[in-house]
Order: structure tokens, then sequence, then C-alpha cells
């Protein structure tokens, strides 16, 4: 079905989606495990902690409890916040994106699960700040960290700045930012460039093969795909 999107504002999510911010994470990611005396998982392995809250990740892919989960990402933290922050990449053709949306003056605001400390400090560091309005992202402690949450912030700063957040988009590149934006009745573009596997867009509303495609799903007319099987 072809349908002419009506937007009022877009939500789009950091790691994975704007940024290939794998390398830091990963290896910081890597020294936290030498340093807890814990065996360092293989690179595929590490790639799943990559997008989802770490706290998370921490007890779904790691086993740690909540005490070892806030111990490890401390340790985490003082390496990635070092040595991995920067490590990292924009992907080809984003910034275009990020422009084109500023031009049809559709508000936009990240929405990531990524605390807002070191979301910030990438943005500025790839001069893409100017493009938000909002910044919303896990809190700095990551006690607020499910994408649910973030999306939860992202459109009451929206609203509080003037925002129609009647008829919101999720862009993102893991089934966390589709069941999170859903948790809100929010559909979202899966990214097929990020880490999520093509499993992980089952629920979305449309997908994008490469950042050129998401001018005319956001912003002009678009093919629905049925993503439901």
């Amino acid at each position: 079905m072809t349908v002419k999107p009506h937007w009022t504002c877009i939500l789009i999510d950091l790691d994975g989606t704007i940024t290939d911010s794998a390398p830091g994470i990963t290896s910081s990611l890597a020294w936290m495990f030498e340093q807890l005396g814990r065996p360092i998982p293989t690179p595929v392995e590490l790639l799943r902690y990559v997008g989802p809250p770490l706290l998370t990740s921490f007890r779904d892919f790691a086993g740690f409890s909540p005490a070892q989960s806030a111990h490890a990402l401390e340790v985490y933290r003082s390496h990635y916040i070092v040595k991995g922050l920067y490590d990292s990449s924009v992907y080809h053709g984003i910034p275009e994106v990020l422009s084109a949306i500023g031009a049809s003056d559709i508000p936009l605001s990240l929405a990531t699960s990524k605390p807002e400390t070191p979301a910030n400090l990438i943005l500025n560091h790839f001069e893409l700040a100017r493009h938000f309005d909002i910044i919303a992202g896990a809190s700095d402690d990551e006690v607020r960290s499910t994408k649910a949450d973030v999306v939860a912030v992202a459109l009451e700063r929206l609203a509080a700045a003037g925002a129609d957040v009647s008829n919101p988009i999720m862009v993102g590149d893991r089934e966390h930012d589709i069941e999170g934006a859903a948790a809100h009745g929010i559909p979202t573009i899966f990214v097929e460039w990020g880490y999520g596997s093509v499993a992980e867009r089952v629920g979305s509303h449309s997908s994008a093969k490469h950042p050129g495609e998401l001018p005319g799903l956001l912003l002009g007319e678009v093919e629905r795909a049925d993503l439901s099987a």
C-alpha cells in the first residue's frame, strides 16, 4: 500500500543508526571483561551488547546480578569515556538525511539508550548536534535506560518545546527500538546497516537498506512493507 507519511515528529537512534560506534564499545567491553577476570566474549558476541541498555545486556548476555552489572558498568565507563567514545564514525549519507529533516521543519529528537552525556559529546564531536531539536537518552546513572523510557522522555521534551507529537515515527536498528517505540504506539523504520539482524525488523513499519532511502520514507511517499511474517 502506498502511503504519504504525515509524521509530526521524528525520533532517531544513535548507535548503529547514526554512528558506527561498535569499535569503541566492543574494545571497552573486552577490556572490562579482562579487568573483571572473566572470559572475553568473541567479537560477534560482543556486538550483541551494542544498542540495548548495557545493564540489560550484562544481565541477559553475561548473567550478571544487579550489583555485578553496576560494577561492570563502572569499569566499562572508565575505559570507554577515555579511549572508546570517539572510536566511531558517522555512516555515509547520514548528515544529508539530518539536513533534509531540518529543511522539512519536522521536529527531530535523538532517542538513544546511551547516556545523554556521552551522546551529546559524540554529536558535538561530529558536528551533528545542530540538527536536533531535542537530545533524549538514558540517564547518566542508567536508571532510565530502556528504549520505552527514552522514547517517553523524548516525547515529553518535544511536547514541552511546542512540537506536535500526535504522530511520531522512530528510526532504529534493533528490536529494542521497535519494541520501545511500540510501547507508545509509535511505528519504527528499521535500518539495515546497523547491528540488528534482519529478523529483528519484525514488527517495524518499513525498512531502509541505506541512509539514502530515509528521506523518502520520512518525508515523501513510500511503499509500506509487510514485515509481519
